[in-house]
């Protein structure tokens, strides 16, 4: 058996001197490598771990638990955001409801970056969504996210430079290693069936796409919240609220001073 990956958590009640170097030596004993170490919360800290087999980690959580000063907080194979939480020092808030939906603001945008590489890095279909009032910085995250994921993307329709609605694509588009960016509002307000022939045949395709404005996407569409495998709320601040008054009170594409076309 090859060497294994655990991800270690533990509250910290007394933060005594030498503590770290306690667990560490202890680690050392039972022959397990640390391979990141992190403070992700106020008084716990997380570690990656590397080891030969399962019964050292049952060793260690064995004797962590005699142990006044910590109490494990969690024990398990590194899930995606353990992995991000040791790496940037801090958990991703989750919505208590909605375990799909995640919250970030603008100061985390590279985390936020960080965990949708990850997400892009996935082989097969993925649905993200992706909500946010205008400038917050929701397509530049996208594209960041896109060149750490070491992928081509493709926006189909998209308010970024100019006005885009795509109705086709070239052959080599296709990719599966591509990512495929749509903008709900531009797509339900200036859309030609084509357009949306052509989102349907990207919703058949085994590879990750995008949409900004997903509310708007759904409303107007034969898709629910419920296709989505991920939810993402990017936010000035946390207190902000995500409203979309100004797009039903008018429509999105006055004439404005920007140029439009169509592929």
């Amino acid at each position: 058996m090859g060497k294994q990956e655990w991800y270690l958590e533990y509250e910290i009640h007394i933060n005594r001197p030498g503590l770290l170097g306690d667990i560490s030596s202890l680690l050392g004993m039972l022959s397990i490598n640390i391979v990141t170490i992190n403070g992700v919360h106020d008084s716990r800290r997380g570690m990656l771990l590397r080891c030969d087999n399962n019964e050292q980690i049952e060793r260690l959580a064995s004797i962590l638990r005699t142990m006044d000063n910590i109490t494990i907080t969690k024990l398990r194979q590194p899930k995606l955001l353990d992995r991000l939480a040791v790496r940037h020092g801090r958990y991703i808030q989750r919505d208590a409801d909605d375990k799909k939906t995640f919250r970030f603001v603008r100061d985390e945008l590279g985390l936020l970056v960080d965990f949708m590489a990850e997400i892009f890095k996935q082989e097969g279909h993925k649905l993200i969504g992706i909500r946010g009032m205008p400038r917050v910085g929701k397509t530049e995250s996208i594209v960041a996210a896109s060149v750490c994921a070491n992928k081509r993307w493709l926006f189909v329709s998209s308010t970024l430079i100019k006005q885009t609605v795509r109705s086709q694509l070239i052959e080599d588009e296709y990719s599966e290693n591509n990512i495929f960016i749509i903008d709900g509002i531009v797509s339900t307000r200036r859309a030609n069936e084509r357009h949306w022939q052509l989102i349907r045949e990207l919703m058949r395709l085994e590879a990750t796409k995008v949409v900004e404005h997903p509310d708007i996407f759904v409303r107007h569409t034969e898709y629910t919240l419920d296709d989505f495998d991920y939810i993402i709320e990017l936010r000035n601040d946390p207190s902000e609220e995500i409203t979309y008054d100004v797009v039903d009170q008018q429509s999105l594409f006055s004439h404005d001073g920007f140029s439009e076309f169509d592929f």
